[in-house]
């Protein structure tokens, strides 16, 4: 079948291609068409073993000529598998051992069926990859003919250069998302200096925010997706960050997408990727977020904004860490931990058919209530003060702090925006204040038009003739809001709350609410 002199003259061929390509992928689609001249193979394979973490999973694939032209082959890029004890003991030996093994397109055993990654009854020959004494991977050789078996002992010579390969495709791999964790500090760096609209610090923690924080102490440890909830501006990416920061990939990229701000025709080239020539503009294959996440986290923000399409790619990759790039076949595999937030109500999302059930379930596997800075008044000082000082340093070199009628003001306000509203407060305070105080007040708007703070002021009503006193209008009001909360038995938010009954936003009237001194709990559990 082979000529001796046909393997020399072939390895002399990997040897060259090991050294030219870091990356196992090309080096294995250069190298097939001359392996098919030596040996009726139809596929050539490459798996990590990784014993430490118990999985094996395929690095890259080659397919002949004759299965270039079928339908694109799922299965000849597996999904990453879990090894149990056995397999790693049987596999630890056959390391030991050394040497190829073969079957037959009728035979089988443990071996094989752990090594392979498809059930297909072929022709096959295994060889173990060991780099410094540790079992790093298999090359695998796949025919349609019994006879590709004779050819064992000489594809034995091809452990050390594959061996090598590999080690320079994980080598690689590793570069690349070394190199994506130090981008990813590098912008979040950059983002603390030039952010103003929400600090990176958790102010509050132990305070307002502890049993958010008590719960980001119990995920962060594990991998388990958590989605968090709260109002915008309310400080969810400082959330994020910090079950990141907690988690065993601290060292590993934090990436952030902002699912609404994606042109919904280009999200799946956004998190997934594409391939040269995939559509119009494609001139170079590109990585997408979840290739640039890999070993880290990624942060899905607004995601109830994600367009349906991209839904059912998000959640094969939740269900089995996997998904192609936009015109791309070869199935690719990531370990990323995912971190979404959201101001929507999701249930609702779901139930008018906006958002995928399934997803949500997925997703929805560790929620973090985050409370909008009005429910946590008792933050707002130390808030306050760390954006002033912050302001003062950057704006006019001094540190600026609020006085005890700022945080009176502050305190009293209502903070629609949240905590990116009371940083743009303060930081137009300072800018009133000329760098010798804040003049919060003004920078509120709620003081007379002559102080400057004309700008920021909202403009007196319109007299209207025949209106009712203020008093009658509060009793007016009052009553309706009551009749509502009997009718939601108190619940404000959702489609069933008082806000909806109401036709307005649930943080307009639980503003309202304390204005006019109505105490929502007293209606739990009344008859609708």
């Amino acid at each position: 079948m082979l000529s001796p002199e046909a393997p020399i003259a072939f390895l002399l061929d990997v040897w060259k291609e090991v050294g030219r390509h870091a990356d196992l992928a090309p080096t294995l689609a250069r190298l097939l068409p001359r392996l098919e001249r030596e040996l009726p193979v139809r596929a050539w394979i490459v798996r990590r073993i990784g014993l430490a973490d118990g999985r094996i999973e395929t690095a890259a694939t080659a397919l002949a000529s004759g299965e270039r032209a079928e339908a694109p082959r799922r299965d000849a890029a597996p999904q990453r598998s879990e090894l149990a004890p056995p397999d790693l003991d049987r596999l630890r030996q056959w390391g030991r051992d050394g040497g190829a093994k073969a079957w037959k397109s009728h035979e089988s055993d443990a071996l094989r069926r752990t090594l392979e990654p498809t059930g297909r009854r072929t022709a096959l020959i295994a060889a173990p990859l060991v780099h410094e004494g540790q079992l790093e991977g298999v090359v695998l050789l796949e025919g349609e003919r019994d006879e590709l078996v004779q050819a064992a002992a000489w594809i034995d010579a091809l452990r050390e250069p594959m061996s090598i390969a590999l080690a320079n495709d994980l080598r690689a791999h590793e570069l690349a998302r070394l190199r994506e964790a130090a981008e990813a500090d590098n912008r979040a760096l950059l983002s603390r200096l030039q952010r103003e609209d929400i600090s990176e610090s958790v102010v509050g923690a132990s305070t307002g925010l502890r049993e958010v924080m008590e719960r980001v102490e119990q995920v962060a440890r594990t991998d388990a997706p958590v989605l968090i909830l709260g109002e915008t501006g309310s400080g969810k990416e400082v959330v994020a960050r910090n079950i990141h920061s907690r988690s065993r990939r601290a060292k590993g990229p934090f990436l952030r997408v902002n699912c609404g701000a994606i042109p919904p025709e280009l999200v799946d080239s956004e998190l997934f990727g594409h391939e040269r020539g995939s559509f119009t503009g494609a001139v170079n294959t590109r990585r997408g977020w979840f290739e640039r996440a890999d070993g880290g986290t990624l942060f899905l923000d607004e995601l109830g904004e994600l367009p349906a399409a991209a839904q059912v790619r998000l959640l094969r990759v939740l269900q089995d860490g996997s998904f192609e790039r936009v015109g791309g076949q070869e199935a690719l595999h990531v370990d990323v931990r995912l971190v979404a937030a959201t101001h929507r109500d999701m249930e609702t999302l779901v139930a008018d058919g906006s958002f995928r059930q399934d997803l949500w379930y997925r997703i929805n596997v560790f929620p973090i209530r985050l409370p909008p800075l009005r429910e946590r008044a008792a933050d707002i000082p130390a808030l306050a003060g760390h954006f002033a000082s912050r302001a003062g340093l950057r704006l006019h070199g001094v540190a600026l702090s609020p006085t005890p009628e700022d945080l009176r003001v502050l305190v009293e306000y209502e903070w629609p925006g949240n905590v990116r509203e009371l940083a743009s407060v303060i930081e137009r305070a300072a800018i009133l204040g000329d760098g010798r105080h804040l003049a919060v007040a003004a920078a509120l708007g709620s003081l007379p038009r002559s102080t400057g703070a004309e700008a920021f002021a909202p403009p007196p009503p319109e007299p209207t003739e025949g209106a009712a006193s203020d008093a009658s209008l509060d009793a007016a009001m009052i009553r309706h809001i009551q009749g509502a909360l009997e009718k939601t038995r108190g619940r404000i938010e959702g489609p069933y709350g008082a806000a909806s009954l109401l036709g307005i936003n649930p943080h307009t009237l639980r503003s309202r609410m304390r204005k006019l001194g109505i105490d929502w709990s007293k209606y739990r559990g009344a008859a609708s």
